[in-house]
Parts: C-alpha cells; structure tokens; sequence
C-alpha cells in the first residue's frame, strides 16, 4: 500500500531518559545520544538494532504527546514507525484507504527526516509513524 521498505524503528515512552539509556546500553545495545525536539516537547534518544532502531521518548512538556500518554498510560511502547520512500505519498493512500491521519502533511522529525504519523484508531490501537529519511541518513 504505501512501498514500506522496513521497521525504521519502536518508540518507547520513558519517565526518566538518562535511566533508560543506561538500560538500554546494559541490553549491549549501541547509541543513545540525547536529541532534543524543543518544539515538540521531547528529548529522545535512537539505540541502533540490526537494521532498525529503537527510540526512547521523554517529554519536557507535560501537554506534549508524549507527556500525556505518559500521564494516561505510563511507560512502555509508544509508536511503531515505517520507512517509506515518500512520507507525503504514504499519508495520501493511508487517507484514501479509509485511515485517519494525526498529520495533514508530513513534518519535521528527529534526525532531519520526515514523518507523518496515522490515528491508532483504524490500525487496532497502534500509533503509526511513517519516516521518510535521505537515502544513507538515520542514527
């Protein structure tokens, strides 16, 4: 439907980010360089795995979505995010396959990519991200 080439990478929402990197590199998992989204709210950090990643989520805004879902559901997976080629194209025939979208258009994401994220209502209570990197480009 949308040309997904891969899992770019699990998001998982945390209280405490410089805990769940310790965490995460005890697992043997290599990364975990703080990034942070002002604007969104967030300060994430990617762990490479394989050929995917995992990224972890902290809010530094409790009215980010982050923030609330850590309020209303606490830690634990947050989004499952898809490497397209054309995030813009992938949103369109989500959209015209009957989905509802969170974004009207894909924006700025972490990492310079692009990403355009699905309702988890319609895909069985998950929340989608599709990623549209430079080909070479990721964590």
């Amino acid at each position: 439907m949308s040309n997904v080439r891969s899992v770019d990478h699990i998001g998982v929402a945390v209280g405490d980010l410089e805990a769940a990197i310790r965490t995460y590199r005890a697992l043997g998992l290599e990364g975990g360089e703080i990034e942070e989204l002002p604007d969104q709210g967030l300060r994430l950090a990617f762990f490479k795995v394989g050929e995917s990643r995992v990224e972890l989520l902290a809010s530094t805004d409790p009215a980010s979505a982050i923030g609330r879902f850590l309020a209303s559901r606490g830690e634990g997976i947050h989004h499952l995010a898809l490497r397209v080629p054309d995030a813009a194209a992938a949103l369109a025939r989500a959209v015209d396959a009957g989905l509802r979208a969170i974004d009207q258009r894909p924006r700025a994401g972490a990492g310079g990519a692009r990403v355009a994220f699905l309702h988890p209502k319609g895909l069985h209570g998950v929340l989608v991200e599709f990623v549209e990197r430079a080909e070479g480009e990721g964590h």
